[in-house]
């Protein structure tokens, strides 16, 4: 388990580690894994659906969920979980299939199917959605990986380089010019202590 049952003192950012959510057999090198199945590569087994996470507030650096919040039941209250895990300053990566590209629904455990803008409530531009989460993340960079053809066309560059085609792209062109992932690349804004508004891990 990662950290102590009674508060520690705060750690460097760089000496924490990486929690790999959702780990399966593609552990992140020198994570710690996290997953709900045995028979992967995680450290630590725990439903990723049943919150606190076994971890203290403020574990990690880094938390990493590749191809993973396409499955969670809450997208929000995971994303929070996210925040709570993070130390100040923290990163999170996450990835996940663009909704216009098949792997989005060809899989029947994919719950949610999103675009480039789905993480915005987390962030100062939520669009008059941010009542919905108190946690807020500093958008370090949004990026779409689009399908080899319109990728060796430069359509690519253009979504990833300018957000006012990445939105018009979203609105009137990702039909045709279909997206394949997308990767966030957030920063954790919270006070210096660390605190969650959903309370640290008793570990009972």
């Amino acid at each position: 388990m990662v950290g102590a049952r009674s508060p520690a003192a705060p750690r460097r950012l760089e000496t924490l580690p990486v929690l790999d959510a959702g780990c399966g057999v593609n552990k992140h090198p020198g994570a710690i894994g996290l997953d709900r199945n045995p028979n992967t590569r995680a450290d630590v087994i725990a439903d990723l659906d049943r919150f606190p996470w076994p971890f203290e507030d403020g574990s990690f650096r880094e938390v990493r969920a590749i191809h993973v919040i396409e499955h969670v039941a809450d997208v929000i209250r995971t994303v929070e979980e996210f925040h709570r895990l993070l130390a100040p300053g923290g990163r999170v990566v996450i990835v996940t299939p663009h909704y216009t590209d098949f792997s989005s629904f060809c899989d029947p455990t994919h719950r949610w199917h999103l675009n480039s803008f789905s993480l915005r409530y987390f962030g100062d531009n939520s669009g008059g959605f941010g009542y919905y989460t108190p946690v807020r993340f500093r958008e370090i960079s949004t990026r779409v990986k689009l399908l080899a053809l319109w990728r060796y066309l430069g359509f690519e560059l253009l979504v990833n380089h300018f957000q006012w085609f990445r939105r018009f792209w979203e609105y009137y062109l990702c039909y045709l010019i279909r997206g394949k992932v997308i990767e966030w690349r957030l920063e954790a804004q919270k006070d210096l202590s660390g605190t969650s508004s959903h309370g640290n891990y008793s570990g009972n």
